[in-house]
């Protein structure tokens, strides 16, 4: 049985973020069932850098976690993780409490972000309706960022190489269980044992729990399906911003000449390679039909993937009070991407025993805010 003394089990943006932080302190091992790290959300996710998801810590990690991607660390990347896109979110009408919620939320951690008017929102995104039959109130940040998804997960797993870890893929956990050292992991490519085994499975990670004789948390695993679509002959769209409906109806943006849409859907799901589903593709098309003058015609692409989040719909980041060694990193819903700096930090100096990051503080983010331990009482 080989050793290590961190075996972090998922190979997605959150186990890579924080092998790659273990790594500097201890022998550590990525285990991943696919055949490729990333497989399942973290290669199909819109990959946006911005404030209009999420709950205060949600935002409070986004903002903490920037800084990284815009100057990542010194050999991390060979082309930047973050290009600029402006973020435009809006509201209908009848939504406007929505839009106001959300921008103080947004403004406790950013300046970035103002108020526009409809003429203003009509000359960024000329295919928008606007006014009564469509968008009636929006704020705009002209400071968010599209990420380059594959270039942060080849980071990742390069920092984790050149800091001696291994990432071992098709290697599907079979049991897991605990002496009186550590934990032993068997998976269908070999037996490893450590001292700490980090639960980064994703939709996957309650079933790991199980599987390890330890309490599931209730995570969800909610499908989006995205489709891919021709904007109007003759339109630039590339030089349009994001723009999402505050109030989860929709969001598109350009991509490559073409727009990815969504209706922003959450359809409850096992944890499995998810697929789209034609009421759901249909439905992305009759939102945006709905909220711009543009028809959907032709659908050349489209795809799935599951986005699992906790109870409260805050990410999980802590040690499981009754299986000692047993960390969680589970929950990051549809923010994975965006806050897996913050993430990594924090589950970094919990496993490690380092400090609490101050920024994170400063942000009002504490471990007793990510903790598992906060659903013992519900």
């Amino acid at each position: 049985m080989n050793s290590f003394d961190y075996i972090v089990i998922g190979g997605g943006i959150a186990g890579l973020s924080v092998a790659r932080a273990l790594s500097r302190h201890g022998k550590t091992l990525v285990l991943e069932q696919e055949s490729a790290p990333g497989y399942h959300s973290s290669s199909r996710s819109a990959t946006l850098f911005h404030f209009g998801i999420g709950n205060p810590p949600v935002r409070a990690m986004t903002a903490y976690s920037g800084p990284f991607f815009t100057a990542p660390p010194d050999g991390f990347a060979e082309v930047p993780l973050a290009k600029p896109s402006g973020i435009l979110l809006v509201v209908r009408k009848g939504q406007e409490d929505i839009l106001e919620q959300h921008y103080t939320q947004i403004r406790a951690v950013t300046d970035t972000t103002r108020r526009v008017t409809l003429d203003q929102i009509a000359a960024m995104v000329p295919v928008l309706r606007v006014g009564v039959d469509g968008v009636t109130a929006g704020i705009f940040d002209a400071h968010g960022l599209r990420l380059d998804g594959d270039a942060l997960l080849q980071g990742h797993v390069r920092a984790v190489r050149r800091n001696g870890g291994e990432i071992l893929t098709n290697a599907m956990i079979t049991k897991l269980a605990r002496d009186g050292h550590g934990w032993n992991v068997a998976t269908s490519g070999g037996a490893f044992s450590a001292k700490v085994v980090v639960n980064a499975a994703g939709a996957w990670a309650d079933q790991i729990a199980t599987l390890a004789g330890v309490t599931p948390l209730g995570l969800e695993p909610l499908r989006r399906t995205i489709i891919a679509f021709d904007p109007p002959v003759g339109v630039d769209c590339a030089v349009w911003p994001f723009v999402r409906s505050l109030a989860d109806e929709f969001y598109f943006l350009p991509e490559a000449g073409k727009l990815l849409a969504s209706s922003a859907d959450e359809v409850p799901s096992l944890p499995c390679d998810a697929q789209p589903d034609d009421y759901d593709i249909a439905l992305a098309a009759h939102r945006i039909e709905e909220v711009t003058t543009m028809r959907v015609t032709r659908i050349p692409h489209k795809w799935a993937g599951l986005r699992t989040f906790a109870p409260d719909r805050v990410p999980v980041c802590g040690f499981d009070a009754q299986a000692p060694g047993f960390f969680w990193l589970a929950g990051q819903g549809g923010y994975g991407l965006q806050t897996s700096p913050a993430m990594a930090d924090a589950a970094a100096a919990l496993i490690t025993g380092q400090p609490w990051p101050q920024r994170l503080s400063l942000l009002g983010v504490t471990d007793r805010t990510l903790s598992p331990g906060r659903f013992a009482a519900i």
